[in-house]
């Protein structure tokens, strides 16, 4: 065990969210806390969503004469006792030192690092709940894919979660099908953090640790142009251990799980949001048969309209193509999505039954969401209202087939052929693409 050195306090690490992601990411921070009591806290909480559920019959931990399995359980007391999600991520155990908390405040109370991990549709109200229970200096990572979009604006969810709490948050995102990462295979991530300036004003101390001062405010650089609200930041006390990117590297890297640090939390997040829209698509004309060379071409026009998509609507936020091309979070995470993702696999399958996507969503995801399909209808929304549809033909379509698989297409209120909600089968998509392409040449 490390020594604590000169600080007198470890982070707290909590996990807001125990889906299959939520907790594949629990299990990783739970076994890198254990090893580095110098930086944090060994026990990790969790917060799960309460609720009901029977052991199957066919888990290798089920004992029809134990009353645990013999009626419905509180899903939080069956991770405990078993040390598994058995709902969720069946079949991987999970440090003793992670704890399943119905509360969420009390899985956050006195927390300096909250790491969320839970669909987005939820955000809003989790942060709603937390506001004014989280220490002040508290920091977040992000590790929900996708985006806050209305007609007015995109926002970004460290965004979304750094306005509603007050607090810095940064993005993790990559190539990370959630049950591989579970079973220690290995990947790569990219984790997204920009410490803000009061952190790093505030060095290591080299003898006894001063009082913590909360009248160190600053105004946190706005990182996106569409009115998200900008936060008051308190600065991290100098009785914790700086959290930089070598403490954020120490909470989540693995010698299976690869962390590379970048700053551009904008395009980490955009690339994690975005690509669920392209994975459909590959999803969609995979389901045709169409092979890998169909797919290919779908993944490059999506790579190309993720990255300006960024460069039109976040440019003043310093976001870097680089992130999109070189990173996990980008193009990885595209190759990844488009050919195991959960987004690919139900679109595929959608096509192949010939039915409305959002009956295999029901049928194969255990009561978890597609997040492709929300994403697309706002993010069309968002385009449509700046006349912008032509410029992201893929995208435009996708939202289309997302609805349901239908048999015509027609000339949408911009002027150019588009698939509209339900109008339009993947057959048409190439048609659609060059169609709006040719139409700006």
């Amino acid at each position: 065990m490390a020594s604590l050195g000169s600080h007198e306090k470890r982070h707290k690490v909590t996990v807001v969210g125990s889906g299959n992601w939520g907790s594949a990411i629990a299990k990783i921070v739970a076994e890198n806390t254990a090893e580095r009591t110098d930086l944090f806290e060994p026990d990790v909480q969790m917060w799960v969503f309460e609720e009901d559920f029977t052991m199957p019959k066919d888990s290798k931990d089920h004992d029809s004469s134990s009353e645990l399995c013999s009626k419905p359980q509180k899903l939080t007391k069956l991770i405990n006792h078993y040390h598994e999600n058995v709902k969720y991520l069946p079949g991987i155990k999970l440090p003793k030192n992670l704890y399943a908390n119905p509360s969420l405040r009390d899985a956050v109370k006195d927390s300096s690092i909250l790491i969320f991990n839970l669909p987005h549709q939820f955000i809003g109200k989790i942060c709603d709940d937390l506001a004014g229970h989280i220490v002040p200096f508290a920091r977040g990572i992000s590790c929900i894919k996708g985006v806050a979009v209305s007609a007015d604006s995109v926002s970004l969810f460290s965004d979304v979660i750094g306005s509603k709490l007050g607090i810095y948050c940064g993005a993790l995102s990559g190539a990370n099908i959630a049950n591989e990462i579970a079973q220690e295979k290995f990947s790569e991530t990219t984790v997204a953090y920009d410490p803000p300036p009061m952190d790093s004003q505030n060095p290591t101390p080299k003898g006894p640790s001063p009082q913590a001062s909360m009248q160190n405010l600053t105004e946190i650089r706005e990182s996106i142009p569409m009115g998200t609200r900008k936060a008051r930041l308190h600065a991290m006390p100098s009785e914790y251990p700086p959290l930089d990117r070598t403490t954020l590297k120490a909470l989540f890297h693995r010698n299976y799980f690869h962390v590379r640090i970048v700053s551009d939390v904008t395009a980490v997040s955009l690339a994690g949001a975005l690509k669920n829209i392209v994975a459909l698509a590959a999803g969609f004309v995979s389901g045709l048969g169409w092979g890998d060379n169909a797919k290919a071409a779908i993944m490059r026009v999506g790579l190309m309209e993720m990255v300006k998509f960024g460069h039109m609507f976040f440019e003043s936020s310093g976001i870097r193509t680089e992130t999109f091309t070189e990173e996990s979070a980008g193009v990885a995470d595209l190759i990844t999505s488009c050919s195991g993702g959960r987004n690919f696999r139900c679109a595929k399958m959608s096509v192949e039954k010939k039915v409305d996507i959002r009956e295999i969503e029901k049928s194969e995801l255990n009561g978890q969401s597609l997040q492709g399909i929300g994403t697309a209808e706002e993010v069309n929304q968002f385009l449509s209202s700046r006349g912008k549809e032509a410029d992201f033909p893929l995208m435009t379509a996708v939202h289309g087939m997302s609805e349901q698989i239908a048999p015509a297409c027609f000339t949408g209120a911009n002027g150019f052929i588009v698939i509209l909600s339900g109008k339009a089968k993947p057959e048409d998509l190439p048609d659609l693409i060059e169609g709006a392409v040719t139409a700006k040449l």
